[in-house]
């Protein structure tokens, strides 16, 4: 059998923006990418560093309408956010602050940990989705891939993932940050997929967790940037860079796409 390599040709606004718009002329197929790590409105740091300890702002109840407001235009959204909800960050609801995470006692708020605002951006986005009019293609939210792939330390203190093989279902759990991220994202897709129902709005599951949870040798670790960089880099093993496990998402979309 052979095998065809269609390339996109880059038709964005700003080609230097991270929001990107690819379009495949072959089969008249256009894919609009949406920069949106925390799927509400953000501000980035003042000032950041390699450690990335700088703090972003987080409007918890305001969905990023720069992504929110485009979905009516397309047969097929898919949605996700996941790592981003690690990096140190300033809550605010209703324009005042009111928690944060990975925060020092300055800013005289609670630390109210990542988990708040990982769960309260899934809650309001479903629900800016659910509010939506004209709503004609179907609405994917795709479930976390795993951030637990470090051995040997954590990812500041030199932990990596050097396997070169899937492992077995019984030689791993899901448990920690990823069981907590999961079971919330979980939560909030149903109880959204529920309230989508009358208005005849396809809210579909992808998720491909457990799947990935087996093959930590789909990343990249040290291995994260070309070898004449010279750069100080924490190894990779978030990213899926290698052939083969990412292809499980592929699949899974191809086929919900048919459903």
């Amino acid at each position: 059998m052979g095998l065809q390599v269609a390339y996109p040709k880059d038709i964005s606004a700003n080609p230097t923006d991270q929001n990107k718009v690819y379009y495949y002329r072959a089969y008249n197929f256009t894919i609009n990418m949406f920069w949106s790590p925390f799927l509400v409105r953000a501000r980035e740091p003042d000032h950041d560093d390699p450690a990335h300890t700088g703090h972003y702002s987080l409007y918890l109840d305001e969905p990023d309408d720069k992504w929110v407001s485009q979905v009516p235009r397309f047969d097929y959204v898919l949605v996700s956010a996941a790592n981003w909800f690690s990096r140190p960050s300033l809550f605010y609801e209703k324009r005042r602050l009111i928690g944060c995470s990975f925060c020092s006692r300055q800013y005289g708020v609670p630390d109210l940990t990542l988990y708040y605002s990982q769960r309260k951006a899934w809650r309001v986005a479903l629900r800016a989705i659910n509010a939506l009019d004209g709503v004609k293609g179907r609405v994917i939210v795709r479930m976390l891939s795993p951030m637990s792939h470090f051995e040997n330390g954590t990812w500041d203190q030199g932990g990596n993932c050097k396997r070169t093989e899937p492992i077995r279902s019984n030689q791993t759990v899901m448990e920690g940050r990823d069981l907590q991220f999961y079971t919330a994202q979980m939560e909030e897709y149903r109880a959204a997929e529920k309230a989508a129902r009358p208005k005849g709005l396809r809210l579909m599951l992808m998720d491909a967790t457990a799947a990935m949870l087996m093959r930590p040798d789909g990343h990249p670790s040290r291995y994260g940037h070309w070898p004449n960089e010279k750069v100080q880099l924490y190894n990779d093993c978030i990213h899926w860079c290698l052939p083969g496990p990412i292809d499980i998402w592929n699949d899974l979309l191809f086929q919900m796409m048919l459903v």
